[in-house]
């Protein structure tokens, strides 16, 4: 059946709490499926942790596509991962995915590389001899070198121009993506091309980028050997050799272009944020900070680097990097999605559409006749007491092992689950554990005075501004 008009309401939600408050309300009051209106644009709302595994994981498929992003179409003209569909995302995610697991083929591991830039970080970090800094851009600087070793086989020193410059443009469009400018130039494409605003200086951010990109490719095409592949480009290049017979157009420049630029958005700020508000967080909360450095040096020791085997022996770490993603809610909107038939679900018709978005806080999975869908769980009041609390016991059972959860779908769920997520939960457990083992957080101010409330920026939700110092142990 269609939506009845009675499930429509009106709401134009400001920030995240309010939309978690409004969906709640509205899901008590007509149940798990409803119908939302953000501006003209309807949207079907599937509340509840049932609901969106039935959609994104038992009916995966059919709410696998992705949505209609005018200002990202006009770029990317439908290659890269992101914001592809069809075969070509298909074809892509796979190639992607088996390049991460498998890189280099019984070369250099991508841990082996994780490790060596948290060697890095941490003597950056001495260099601020334990006087007040704003991390931010040491904590840029780890994430973005690792992408680019995997690749372009490149390390940067934390002052060189180029990593600068592909930082600042690539944060810079992280933030007008975000902006009700952009929000308003995909209800209205027209504007795209007629109309000056932020958007020319995506266009213009997004072309620098492409074009380094492009510059290494050619690089890597006068050096390559098919036998010895290096990184990513060199796989992907290989494998543009073997297709080139193919009527098939996944395998091109254009796409590896586009390619990249998805691992380096996904790849560098998400990462940075996250241990950002992580570090914010563990400042908050010196217990847990305590406890996770006795954790630390009754399983691995002051001076031995830590590895991923570790992290099976350290239940009370893994639970609070979980509870740091949990807590902080990186990207509470998600990429908008499309499901890609007309479907019934629960009764409901709902049409094939174009854009369906994700939340990440309690659970609520929406999308629209046009339109959207999100996904809101991570603050589930029943699957997580007091969720507003910054609690690892979120993930921990009474014998404080650690427990799984299935509501923890922080780099989403389904057909189109974060690509990049072994390499996340790696680059999180190796960097924060070797910054726990090498120094003591300290904050300027009182801990209760610290503000963890996130600033919402449209896409992501970023710490508030502080400071801290790194004093070594």
């Amino acid at each position: 059946m269609d939506f009845p008009e009675s499930l429509q309401e009106e709401c134009s939600p400001v920030n995240t709490l309010i939309f978690r408050l409004v969906t709640s309300r509205l899901s008590k009051a007509h149940g798990p499926v409803f119908t939302l209106y953000f501006g003209m644009k309807p949207m079907v709302v599937l509340h509840g942790y049932k609901a969106v595994k039935e959609a994104l994981i038992d009916l995966g498929e059919e709410f696998s596509g992705r949505g209609h992003l005018p200002v990202n179409e006009k770029v990317r003209k439908g290659h890269g991962i992101a914001f592809s569909n069809g075969k070509i995302w298909k074809e892509t995610r796979r190639f992607s995915l088996m390049t991460l697991r498998n890189f280099g083929m019984g070369k250099r591991s991508i841990e082996d590389r994780v490790q060596e830039e948290a060697r890095c970080l941490v003597e950056e970090l001495r260099k601020t001899n334990g006087s007040p800094c704003d991390p931010t851009f040491i904590l840029g600087c780890a994430p973005c070198n690792v992408i680019c070793s995997i690749i372009f086989r490149n390390h940067f020193d934390y002052k060189d121009q180029i990593l600068l410059d592909l930082m600042e443009r690539l944060n810079e469009n992280i933030r007008i993506l975000g902006s009700p400018w952009l929000q308003l130039c995909s209800s209205f494409p027209a504007l795209i091309d007629y109309i000056p605003g932020k958007h020319k200086k995506f266009f213009e951010n997004f072309a620098c980028l492409k074009s380094y990109v492009l510059e290494k490719t050619r690089e890597h095409q006068t050096s390559l050997d098919i036998n010895n592949p290096q990184d990513f480009i060199d796989c992907f290049l290989i494998k543009m050799e073997q297709e080139k017979h193919s009527q098939e157009l996944e395998y091109t420049v254009e796409n590896l272009a586009n390619t990249v630029l998805d691992l380096f958005a996904a790849g560098i700020e998400t990462m940075s944020i996250t241990l950002r508000y992580g570090l914010l967080l563990l400042l908050k909360w010196t217990g847990v900070s305590s406890k996770v450095q006795e954790e630390i040096v009754r399983v691995i020791g002051r001076h031995r680097i830590p590895c991923m085997q570790d992290r099976s022996h350290m239940p009370y770490t893994d639970a609070m990097i979980h509870e740091i993603q949990r807590y902080t809610d990186l990207v509470p909107t998600n990429l908008p999605h499309a499901v890609t038939c007309d479907i019934t679900f629960r009764n409901y018709f709902i049409p094939k559409v174009r854009l369906f978005s994700l939340l990440l806080t309690s659970l609520v999975l929406k999308f629209s006749f046009t339109h959207s869908v999100y996904l809101h769980h991570l603050h589930d009041d029943k699957e997580f007491p007091n969720p507003e609390v910054f609690d690892p016991g979120h993930f921990l059972d009474e014998s404080g092992n650690f427990r799984k959860s299935d509501y923890f779908m922080a780099f989403s769920t389904g057909k189109r689950i974060c690509v990049g997520e072994g390499l996340a939960h790696m680059e999180l457990f190796l960097f924060l554990t070797t910054i726990l083992q090498k120094f003591t957080l300290k904050s300027v101010v009182d801990s209760k005075d610290l503000d963890t409330t996130p600033v919402v920026n449209g896409l992501v939700s970023v710490p508030p501004f502080y400071q801290l110092c790194f004093i070594p142990m």
